[in-house]
């Protein structure tokens, strides 16, 4: 089985064999999931850090940003050193840098040392990308496509699994048990990686372009900073916007770096092509929308009655809301490749988009009952399970097989970014509706959060609809 030309060289892919390819696609999977869900474990723990280590809930929420910081900018640099020869040892030294972290975290030891395993914790997130390289290069095509879309879809229900059990762990034992979880997952994985990861095709080679990395880390971290600091904007505008745009200027010097270098971090001509550029938008505003209405239910579900509203329940039956949401995008993701025989992945995401869309409007209709939210968290869930399934086969569809990791991991680091400005935006949204002397917002302010969310979804939509437009002036000249 013959893969793409590299630099002239004929690639040869390797399939597994089918007893191989049972164990491989279970791995894959698990890999995928745990990685998600411990770089999520730092949402349900904010407040619990900061009563332990004493310090500020702003200091606290750095224990998610840093993991999301440290993802960003190692997934395209993982991603291109999966794309060459030595990508069982990338993934394998990702998975021990990931157990050294969540060693950090469990460990009696300061604050910072916690940010730090946080940190390191968050460098795994580049691994997905490298899982779907994997499932390309050693399964068969259709068998591919299908378990690449379920890889997507986990990544992102992973935060629905973690949450609760984090939650939980937390109130029984304190944050160090809870973190104690991430350590006994990732120790796992880094056995399952040991025991099942094949070696990548032969022929293939990869150099990290250091300059565009360098560059490329300075942008996000300005980016996530700007994103993870509201008060800056309210109290400092003229600084937060400044700030803002040096980010845009560094983002564009880095494009530059990319375009000129004989190896770049991420191919940006390939990111150019039309259906690259516009899957990347449809993430990039997707994904603002889909973290929105995540932190509103969590938020809502538990915020006291005294406030006129909420359910005033405990972090960790909060989390439980969560649970359609995994469940239902997890059924989604399996539907979906067999969906895709009959409707194209463009329109995937335009309809899926149309279904998260939907649990925003159910949001903002109707939240005075419990049972509400979970309806609506499970109408999200289906709809990002399937947006999240049909997002590979749009990418990929004009990607080499050489290059799917680092073409999948671009789409990733597009999509944290998203995420952290959704989740901006919705604090932003909320502490606006926050009247003076007041400890929670108006209910309003949940409406208001509600339609910016529905227009983030129709922009998605409408973005996806053009992509199936052109894919079908092409293949209907």
């Amino acid at each position: 089985m013959t893969g793409q030309p590299v630099g002239g060289v004929a690639v040869k892919a390797f399939p597994v064999a089918r007893s191989e390819a049972r164990l491989l696609v279970p791995a894959l999977m698990f890999i995928a999931l745990v990685v998600a869900a411990v770089a999520s474990l730092g949402t349900p723990l904010i407040t619990s850090v900061a009563t332990s280590f004493h310090v500020s809930l702003g200091s606290a929420q750095w224990t998610l940003t840093v993991a999301l910081l440290s993802g960003a900018v190692a997934t395209p640099v993982l991603g291109r050193l999966g794309a060459g020869p030595h990508r069982r040892a990338t993934i394998l030294a990702t998975l021990a840098v990931v157990v050294a972290g969540s060693a950090l975290t469990v460990l009696p030891l300061p604050f910072a040392w916690l940010l730090a395993g946080r940190a390191a914790q968050g460098v795994g997130l580049g691994l997905t990308a490298l899982m779907m390289g994997v499932a390309r290069d050693h399964l068969p095509e259709e068998r591919s496509a299908a378990v690449i879309a379920l890889i997507s879809v986990v990544s992102i229900i992973g935060a629905g699994v973690g949450y609760p059990l984090a939650a939980l762990l937390a109130e029984l034992g304190g944050v160090r048990a809870a973190y104690g979880l991430g350590l006994v997952v990732t120790a796992a994985a880094l056995l399952t990686a040991w025991r099942s990861m094949p070696e990548a095709p032969e022929g293939r080679s990869a150099h990290v372009d250091v300059a565009g990395a360098v560059v490329l880390a300075a942008a996000l971290l300005l980016v996530l900073f700007l994103a993870g600091e509201r008060n800056l904007w309210s109290r400092h505008l003229a600084v937060a916007a400044g700030l803002a745009v040096v980010a845009v200027v560094l983002l564009c010097v880095w494009a530059v770096i990319e375009l000129r270098s004989t190896t770049p971090l991420v191919d940006v001509r390939a990111v150019r092509h039309p259906a690259v550029a516009g899957a990347n938008l449809a993430m990039f505003v997707g994904g603002i929308g889909m973290y929105l209405l995540l932190t509103l239910i969590t938020r809502y579900a538990q915020t006291p009655h005294g406030a006129g509203y909420g359910f005033g329940l405990t972090t960790f039956v909060a989390g439980l809301v969560l649970i359609p949401f995994s469940v239902l995008g997890f059924v989604a993701g399996k539907l979906t490749p067999r969906v895709r025989t009959r409707i194209a992945d463009p329109l995937l995401l335009a309809g899926s988009a149309v279904v998260a869309g939907g649990g925003f409007a159910l949001f903002a209709a109707v939240r005075s009952d419990l049972a509400e939210l979970f309806a609506a968290m499970g109408v999200l869930g289906f709809g990002v399970g399937g947006f999240s399934a049909a997002m590979p086969g749009v990418i990929l569809a004009v990607t080499p097989k050489s290059e799917t990791s680092s073409a999948m991991s671009f789409n990733y680091v597009v999509r944290s970014v998203g995420y952290s400005l959704g989740s901006a935006i919705g604090g932003l949204i909320l502490a606006a509706g926050t009247g003076p002397g007041h400890l929670f917002p108006d209910d309003s302010a949940y409406t208001t959060a509600a339609l910016v969310g529905i227009g983030a979804m129709a922009i998605t939509t409408l973005t996806s609809l053009a992509l199936a437009c052109r894919r079908s002036s092409e293949t209907n000249p």
